[in-house]
């Protein structure tokens, strides 16, 4: 569920392998915040539900 929900939230924001070819560290950036979002995301929806 969690690699599942980061794929489609990269996609959707448009963090492509181009991206993180010409600029890592803003790749990197975003892909951590998009994991926080969706540990946030599974945490309210198994564990506080």
């Amino acid at each position: 569920m969690f690699s599942q929900l980061v794929k489609q939230m990269a996609e959707q924001e448009g963090i492509t392998e181009q991206l993180k070819a010409k600029n890592q560290m803003e790749w990197v950036g975003q892909m951590n915040n998009i994991r926080n979002r969706v540990e946030e995301i599974i945490c309210n929806e198994l564990i506080f539900a």
